[in-house]
């Protein structure tokens, strides 16, 4: 395997489980899962791979989002496990538990056969060591069919570390990491904002923190703040000395992200919840400039399209939260933009939009007008197609306008024979003003909506006119922020 490339493949178990709750008995078991390892799978080391897929235990569980990891060292500490979390038909939360020992004097039993069992998930998520202690409500083996062996070779990618969603999680050096994401419940209406920060300031030690936000209709919007949390030297999370690897992403005392989970506590706010995105990362910002560090600041989505569900307690109050959609995506660079506009709208099923209006804060910079980055993709196709088209243009014509205010903000442009208006509506009384600190320690001020409405009106260039070809008017479930200095 090349240097530095991660791994891809997909992997179904089936067999049974006798269950000592729901009716118990015994149940058909069928493990349908995607596994992603963030870095090389070496057969002397030790990987933790993260799985999503399908749990379907006969007439009791069909879970669609089901996530957890898989530690694979068969030669290193001779074994492989399997952790994996799933929803119950009863609304419940469970996780299955397997482990192989693979060995040379059985290759192919200890290979292809998995020993489970069951357990209640318990209240707050995340990989449990010595989980003996649990309580068990059902045990069974699952196998590995020879005949899915075609399936499962092909399905095999090595795609670049780099490239991949969790190598786009992982903390980078920067002195400003975050990681954030937005949902809105459609059952509720409500929308959800869990921003994380890893800071390394100009002076001083380096520190993690963040918030939890949530906005309901027809009530004011509440925001309570974690940390901060002083990171020892040299650590890019808050995991202790002998510990299994953790999940790239952010990890504090208070909260945890990653690309398949968001869970913590504040004061008022406990949250657990689960993350599943097929689609690939959308690039707000070009490749080059996340990879090259060209830009005083990148912005990427490495999760458009997310689905969330799990449970966010509000002062007591247990809130649902099912098939929400949004999106979970990172910022890494010097600091804040010195003013800046954002946008990120599902305007229907197959179609996403994010815009980032920015002026840099470099004081070279700050007079010009904002770089705008803009992304729709609709169908699984992202258009502009060039990754610098939207801000930069071509030779600098026709690049895309924006300016950044309060309560509403305009964007503009054309390319490749389609022109784009989006137009977008902070409402006062679904917005929070949120305090920043660059690591530089100034400061700036977040005006931010998970309930803010957008109309995109789009046109094509044909018969010698623009004629429209969709028009897009969300209201309420659009998440936009204005940040002012």
């Amino acid at each position: 395997m090349a240097a530095g490339r991660g791994a891809h493949f997909a992997e179904t178990m089936t067999g049974g489980l006798r269950l000592d709750t729901g009716g118990g008995g015994n149940r058909p078991v069928t493990l349908d899962l995607r596994v992603d390892a963030p870095g090389p799978l070496r057969p002397h080391g030790v990987t933790t791979a993260f799985v999503t897929g399908r749990v379907r235990i006969g007439g009791w569980a069909d879970d669609l989002h089901a996530s957890g990891t898989m530690l694979i060292a068969p030669l290193s500490r001779g074994r492989i496990d399997y952790h994996v979390r799933f929803t119950a038909l009863d609304g419940r939360e469970y996780a299955l538990e397997g482990h192989k020992s693979p060995t040379w004097r059985s290759p192919l039993r200890s290979m292809t056969v998995l020993p489970i069992r069951l357990r209640p998930a318990g209240e707050t998520g995340g990989r449990e060591e010595g989980s003996g202690s649990h309580r068990s409500v059902g045990e069974g083996r699952l196998r590995f069919r020879l005949r899915t062996l075609p399936s499962f070779a092909a399905s095999w990618r090595f795609p670049a570390a780099a490239d991949s969603t969790e190598g786009l999680t992982a903390a980078r050096g920067d002195r400003l990491n975050v990681w954030y994401s937005t949902f809105t419940d459609p059952r509720t209406g409500s929308g959800f904002w869990f921003h994380h920060e890893l800071v390394r300031p100009v002076n001083g030690t380096p520190y993690t923190h963040g918030w939890a936000a949530v906005y309901r209709p027809d009530t004011p919007p509440v925001l309570d703040r974690f940390g901060p949390h002083a990171l020892p030297e040299g650590s890019a999370s808050s995991a202790e000395d002998g510990a299994p690897p953790l999940p790239p992403g952010f990890h504090s005392p208070s909260a945890v992200a990653t690309a398949h989970e968001l869970r913590g506590r504040t004061e008022r706010l406990v949250w657990d919840l689960r993350v599943a995105a097929d689609s690939a990362p959308l690039r707000t910002f070009p490749r080059l400039a996340w990879k090259r560090r060209v830009l005083p600041a990148v912005h990427v989505v490495p999760q458009a399209q997310a689905r969330y569900r799990g449970s966010v307690c509000l002062d007591g109050q247990t809130l649902l939260v099912a098939d929400a959609l949004g999106a979970g995506a990172r910022i890494a660079g010097r600091g804040n933009a010195h003013r800046w506009a954002w946008l990120h709208a599902d305007l229907d099923e197959d179609t996403v939009l994010e815009v980032v209006a920015a002026v840099s804060g470099l004081p070279l910079l700050r007079h010009l007008p904002p770089l705008v980055f803009l992304r729709l993709r609709r169908a699984g196709h992202d258009w502009p197609r060039g990754d610098w088209r939207s801000s930069l243009g071509v030779v600098g014509i026709g690049r895309f306008r924006g300016t950044p205010r309060l309560p509403t903000w305009t964007v503009r442009g054309q390319a490749g024979g389609r022109r784009i208006e989006v137009r977008v509506q902070l409402p006062e009384g679904s917005r929070t003003a949120v305090g920043y600190t660059d690591p530089d320690g100034s400061r700036s001020t977040c005006h931010n909506s998970e309930r803010a409405d957008v109309r995109v009106r789009l046109e094509q260039w044909r018969d010698g006119g623009w004629r429209p070809e969709q028009v897009w008017d969300v209201r309420g479930t659009a998440h936009a922020e204005v940040g002012l200095r």
